[in-house]
């Protein structure tokens, strides 16, 4: 059973992932991956992935630039590495990826196959399936450069991969996932993330299947005439256009600044409130460096929910964004300290889930179900507020972007405002 579960628009973004993000990355996107399968099991994971929604706030809570087309290649990356130490105890396998690493996809399934009992062949020949439908069956303008092929032990998988499009500057990222969906050629889509631009010719929609057959039928030797006969009914417009599947579709701002509008503000609220609430009583003896903790509980509610949250809130996927800032500086920049204390607590409370120790798993649980009370009729500051704040006090969170160190760039800001203040001489 196949699905295509969802797809994103999303802005065409160059660069790289500097080290000291990507390692951080690798290591929190391992965490929230185990603790979403010890909560939920792996069927539940896989499901995640293949939200285009759920997807993007993966990645934004992560620190990577919150809307950009960066976050596929950055989220399949870091959890490649990620999980490849812990492909033996979760069971989950992340193959492929960006440019030559895509094309290696099929042999990568066959070696896990070999080495854990599924059919390698016929998940190799899924990947260039899917593969296929995107490139050729779906022409939409975008040219696939990314193909990320999530794989479970018992053979479930999803798929995740990306195109992009120069001339529009966009990139558009298709989900795909291996239940609720009877062939490749039926509806396969789980979603299509990205920006309406036309028409756009979908061979594999169920509705296209006399488009389907009739082609074969010209190709069979039907002759020119009856081919030149199809052509003038399309241009007179007798033909009807097939009508696309409303599938979850994820379109991201071009803008690089979060606004308020690409945040459901009462939803944060409830997750700053809820930090305030419970971080004295459940992170107490778990937050020991001084002058940070609070910020990191802020932090731990955004992860949390990511872990917990139900499909419906992940419709902002910019407010999780404010976990831990963005590598461009946008919503602020990445605060190391906060960063790196919410990886310590989320490795304290993953080991000591493994062992049948749920206390610190429970508590981040009870963070998330406070979050969700509180935002009911709490308020708070505005998000321009927030994000000014977060700027103050990021040389004291170890405040970092791709333009340097927060620090470093605050004295250069001063220093050149108090040039302009003398006097002349």
């Amino acid at each position: 059973m196949t699905k295509r579960a969802g797809s994103a628009d999303l802005p065409l973004h160059g660069g790289r992932v500097p080290a000291w993000l990507g390692q951080r990355m690798t290591r929190l996107g391992a965490l929230i991956t185990e603790a979403i399968v010890q909560h939920y099991g792996r069927d539940e994971f896989l499901r995640r992935m293949a939200s285009p929604f759920w997807f993007q706030s993966f990645g934004a809570v992560m620190g990577m630039d919150w809307h950009s087309s960066g976050i596929t290649t950055s989220v399949i990356g870091a959890l490649k590495r990620g999980l490849a130490p812990m492909a033996g105890e979760l069971g989950l396998h992340v193959c492929g990826g960006r440019g030559q690493h895509s094309r290696r996809t099929p042999e990568e399934l066959l070696a896990i196959g070999h080495r854990v009992g599924f059919d390698g062949e016929a998940m190799a020949r899924t990947s260039r399936l899917v593969a296929k439908v995107d490139s050729a069956a779906v022409q939409d303008g975008f040219s696939l450069y990314l193909h990320g092929f999530i794989v479970a032990d018992d053979g479930k998988w999803v798929v995740v991969q990306q195109g992009m499009s120069d001339a529009r500057r966009q990139a558009r990222r298709y989900h795909w996932m291996s239940e609720g969906m009877p062939g490749f050629l039926d509806s396969p889509h789980a979603a299509i993330e990205g920006r309406g631009q036309g028409e756009i010719v979908n061979l594999a929609d169920r509705r296209a299947e006399r488009s389907r057959s009739g082609q074969l039928d010209l190709l069979a030797g039907l002759g020119p005439d009856r081919i030149v006969r199809e052509l003038a009914a399309v241009t007179r417009g007798d033909a009807c256009p097939i009508a696309q599947p409303l599938l979850p579709h994820l379109v991201m701002p071009d803008h690089h600044d979060v606004r308020e509008k690409d945040v459901n503000m009462r939803r944060l609220h409830g997750a700053l409130a809820a930090a305030a609430d419970r971080g004295p009583q459940d992170f107490e003896d778990l937050l020991l460096t001084p002058g940070v903790g609070a910020r990191t509980v802020e932090a731990l509610a955004l992860v949390a929910e990511v872990v917990h949250g139900a499909p419906c809130r992940f419709s902002d996927p910019a407010r999780f964004s404010l976990a831990h800032g963005g590598k461009d500086r946008h919503p602020f920049p990445v605060p190391l300290k906060v960063y790196d204390e919410t990886i310590r607590v989320m490795k304290s409370a993953v080991r000591k889930g493994r062992l049948g120790r749920d206390e610190e798993l429970d508590a981040l649980k009870r963070l998330d179900d406070q979050a969700r009370l509180m935002e009911r009729y709490v308020t708070g500051p505005d998000l321009k507020e927030i994000i000014a704040g977060e700027f103050r006090r990021s040389p004291d969170h170890g405040g970092r972007s791709v333009f340097g160190w927060e620090a470093d760039l605050q004295a250069v800001e001063r220093a050149a405002l108090r040039t302009e203040r003398e006097p002349p001489a």
